[in-house]
């Protein structure tokens, strides 16, 4: 079932490369050869036992067993291919004995494509210290706290209750719904992954911010490459001893901030280890992006998928698909869309504006998704105005097919050679700050 173990079957998860750029013979071709072959982008299959994704992918995420306000029916209709839910949620509701019961995460959300779920180690910094995952993308070089003085390894955000406290052995945290004390190690995680029945999970890590020192970034990343052997460990354990469920891929997760030695380190550390993928995370700043991706897609084994955790504007995705990153996934399409934000070839912009009342065209003219092939600009406007629930419903279906679709042209860019042509042409628009 696994690279994990040579006694498993290999046909329930795999991953093959389909195409690269460069093999085509085409103008974007040529510009990877000027480029001195730097792009990574690359076409592939992961092969799970609810079916293929066709990669590059966008990944939907269902935090709770369900992606907010839209149906599963209407996600496979606009074109999603797997969705990713969060373990850490759904260990304190409903409970993995439960998803565990109904037959696995897929079951119990009516859902019968592809599932990921993250370990809980996001919410091992979130809920430690109230920090944003990327920091805002913007510099933290000359951030200070509220005494004035540099924020260090112990500082949580301002207004923040530091809710998870980090040992070596695992992490205790206070619940976020009713205050009661849990703990989650790698083993913990591994047994609540493989109960909820994702078809793909991450390891357990520490996702540092990036006012963590040096020295905690290093003491961190240590901790995260012994979690990650734990893991595999626990992982190759269930999985012998729950005969008869689907195998479940396992990806190790790439951490190490903006230290170039520290991502190569890890990606050395991780890729040596049995991992059927990797997921890249941890805290970066938006212009670095590009850079670190290389940096992990040169030392983690080709053969294997990448996963980009929690990245969704579209210049960031064309990035991590230059740098060879194969799936995707983020909250952001649906959280702005319950906030009236709604994307357009030209850029985001929010639905409520007054111009919009009498204006019966669609989000814009060309997509394909259900919402603008059934309502106008003026009749969602009123729906926001008036707080009903369907506005952000009819807005996320369009949201998430507006990314989807975008990583689908590009996977479909590579093959034929024109990826570059399509690029610059879509964010050439995406970015000109011309009103919709």
């Amino acid at each position: 079932m696994s690279v994990l173990d040579n006694s498993f079957p290999t046909e329930d998860f795999g991953f093959t490369i389909t195409s690269r750029l460069a093999d085509t013979a085409s103008p974007s071709a040529e510009r990877v050869e000027a480029n001195g072959g730097q792009f990574r982008g690359r076409t592939g299959v992961i092969t799970t036992p609810h079916g293929q994704i066709q990669t590059p992918a966008f990944t939907p995420v269902g935090t709770k067993a369900t992606v907010k306000a839209v149906l599963p029916e209407s996600m496979k209709e606009l074109g999603a291919q797997a969705l990713l839910s969060n373990a850490y949620h759904l260990y304190l509701q409903p409970g993995p004995e439960i998803l565990d019961a109904a037959g696995g995460l897929g079951a119990f959300m009516n859902w019968d494509g592809p599932t990921f779920t993250d370990s809980g180690g996001f919410q091992v910094m979130s809920l430690g210290s109230g920090f944003k995952k990327v920091i805002d993308m913007g510099t933290v070089a000359d951030a200070k706290g509220a005494d004035g003085r540099p924020l260090g390894d112990d500082d949580v955000a301002k207004g923040k209750e530091r809710l998870a406290h980090i040992d070596d052995d695992g992490v205790n945290f206070k619940s976020h719904i009713d205050g009661s004390i849990h703990r989650f190690t790698p083993e913990v995680s591994m047994q609540v992954q493989h109960q909820i029945g994702a078809d793909v999970m991450f390891a357990f890590d520490e996702l540092t911010t990036l006012y963590n020192s040096r020295g905690y970034q290093e003491e961190a990343l240590e901790r995260t490459r012994l979690w990650a052997l734990r893991c595999i460990a626990e992982h190759q354990r269930l999985t012998t001893e729950r005969v008869g469920k689907p195998y479940q891929a396992l990806f190790g997760v790439i951490q190490g901030a903006q230290y170039e030695d520290l991502r190569r380190k890890a990606c050395q550390d991780l890729g040596s280890m049995p991992f059927d993928g990797f997921g890249i995370g941890g805290a970066l700043e938006k212009e670095n992006l590009g850079t670190i991706v290389r940096w992990c897609a040169e030392e983690l084994p080709e053969s294997k998928p990448r996963h980009l955790l929690g990245i969704s504007e579209p210049d960031d995705i064309f990035v991590g698909i230059e740098n060879g990153v194969d799936t995707f996934d983020c909250v952001s399409p649906t959280r702005v869309a319950r906030n009236a934000a709604v994307y357009s070839p030209t850029g985001r912009y929010n639905i409520t504006n007054a111009r919009f009342k009498a204006d019966f065209s669609p989000i814009y003219e060309g997509c394909d998704c259900y919402t603008c092939t059934h309502y106008t600009r003026a009749s969602l406007r009123p729906l926001f105005k008036a707080d009903e629930r369907l506005a952000a419903t009819l807005a996320s279906i369009h949201n998430e097919r507006f990314i989807v679709r975008m990583v689908d042209d590009a996977r479909e860019a590579i093959k034929d050679g024109t990826y570059f042509e399509y690029r610059d042409e879509f964010l050439g628009n995406y970015y000109s700050g011309k009103k919709p």
